[in-house]
């Protein structure tokens, strides 16, 4: 009988152990009560059930992947460039101010060199000319057909002038603040460059789909973006603010810029020379000391529309050699020189939707009265030319003026009215008599008489 009972108290002893245990896991195992652990729907046996390890291992676990390349480890910044492996990666640089002597080299592909925005800049010290950033293949002076391929720089800032603050410049001398010779699929986002010796950026036939997107170029000593042989080219939504020139394209194609703005430039905004089948479209070009955009050598296939051209006082759009080039839906206001010039060697154009104006914003109220000098289209040995559906009001002298070595102008309904304000509306407002085969039909010309009525008809009614 004791042996009997001896044994059922160790069943029972070993059954409250069992749930003692039982109960210990489901707690483990982050349940609030242990007994809904019998109501998990996964098998007891699946891999799901195991527990998983206490931490991941160091480093990476994923086949392929390269360890990111943080800089702030690094001796210098060239240091870090020089780390990257031969098939590229990710360089990330900290914030901070980083004086340089001699330029930073960057020779592989797929690469992209990022930084913490403004706060991660690059002071070029250097006082011989030299760039701040070079991106070239290694081995390009020995092997002309080298290039690489896919190259970013995103978020950080190039300053060329370590005294520099803000708007304020001394005269650097730095070079170019990027120079990127032969690099395909070159992109700019979110890049700072300012206080230049030289250009901002300068790329050298970078062919294949350059793209500048939401950068910063100003108080460059040369251009903001010179470009040089590049092909299919994008310039978007970027800001160009008192550099020498905005923005060059020399001997390129397929410029795309869109949505810029450009401002108080020391000498022109864009100028495009030698460059094919391009449009430019929603930019803002104002108060340039020279001429607002300029087209030169041979340029053609070229559609300019839906920018504004403002007080820029070497004139607003010159063409001075371009061809088939469509001239569209565009305000020029407030350009004391010339609101359009096409030269000598220039025809062949499209000129439509338009509008030539001052600062009249209604009831004979001018927003600039003591700076409202405005003109129209200036025709100097054009050919081929046609001028429609324009608006011309509030100019200094006529609509539109061609001179005698002008042939084949079509001018068809055009509005002009309030012109040749400085000699009190005493005037034509087409001056098209010397050109030859020249035609005018449909359009609407207002007489400063017209305008004087209507002015006294106000007061009174008044």
């Amino acid at each position: 009988m004791k042996q009997w009972g001896f044994s059922l108290l160790l069943g029972i002893g070993v059954l409250l152990a069992i749930g003692y245990w039982a109960a210990g896991r489901g707690w483990e195992s982050g349940l609030a009560d242990p007994s809904l652990a019998s109501s998990q729907h996964t098998p007891a046996c699946s891999d799901s059930a195991k527990p998983a390890p206490a931490e991941q291992p160091l480093g990476p676990v994923l086949p392929g992947t390269i360890p990111v390349i943080e800089a702030a480890r690094f001796p210098s910044l060239q240091a870090a460039l020089d780390a990257l492996p031969e098939q590229g990666g990710l360089v990330r640089l900290p914030p901070g101010r980083f004086p340089i002597y001699a330029p930073l080299i960057l020779s592989r592909s797929n690469v992209r060199l990022e930084g913490a925005g403004p706060a991660t800049c690059i002071i070029n010290l250097n006082q011989e000319g030299k760039p701040a950033l070079i991106i070239r293949p290694a081995d390009l002076d020995k092997n002309p057909k080298a290039r690489l391929w896919r190259v970013q720089l995103a978020n950080l800032r190039i300053c060329g002038d370590p005294e520099a603050k803000d708007a304020a410049t001394t005269k650097p001398a730095s070079g170019d603040g990027l120079l990127a010779h032969w690099v395909q699929e070159l992109t700019l986002q979110n890049v700072w460059i300012d206080h230049c010796g030289g250009h901002g950026a300068r790329l050298i036939y970078c062919e294949e789909n350059p793209a500048i997107r939401h950068c910063s170029f100003s108080y460059n000593t040369q251009a903001g973006v010179q470009l040089e042989g590049c092909h299919d080219i994008l310039v978007n939504a970027c800001q160009f603010e008192e550099n020498q020139d905005a923005l060059r394209c020399l001997d390129g194609f397929n410029l795309t810029m869109t949505g810029n703005n450009i401002d108080d430039h020391r000498s022109n905004g864009v100028v495009i020379e030698n460059t094919y089948g391009s449009v430019l479209s929603g930019n803002m070009i104002e108060e340039c000391h020279g001429v607002g955009m300029i087209l030169d050598r041979d340029c053609y296939g070229i559609t300019i529309s839906a920018n504004v051209f403002a007080h820029n006082t070497g004139g607003g759009l010159e063409v001075r050699d371009g061809w088939g080039c469509a001239i569209s839906a565009n305000t020029f206001v407030l350009n004391p020189a010339f609101g359009l010039l096409v030269g000598p060697l220039s025809g062949r154009l499209t000129i439509v939707g338009n509008s030539f104006t001052d600062s009249f914003v209604g009831q004979r109220i001018y927003r600039q009265p003591s700076d409202n000098p405005a003109r129209g289209i200036l025709l100097q040995g054009a050919q081929d030319v046609l001028i429609s559906g324009n608006t011309f009001s509030g100019l200094l002298e006529q609509a539109i003026h061609a001179d005698a070595l002008c042939r084949r102008i079509f001018v068809v309904a055009n509005l002009a009215l309030d012109c040749h304000r400085q000699t009190q509306g005493q005037g034509e407002l087409l001056h098209l008599v010397p050109a030859q085969h020249h035609r005018q039909e449909a359009n609407m010309l207002v007489p400063h008489e017209v305008l004087d009525q209507e002015k006294t008809s106000e007061e009174k009614q008044k």
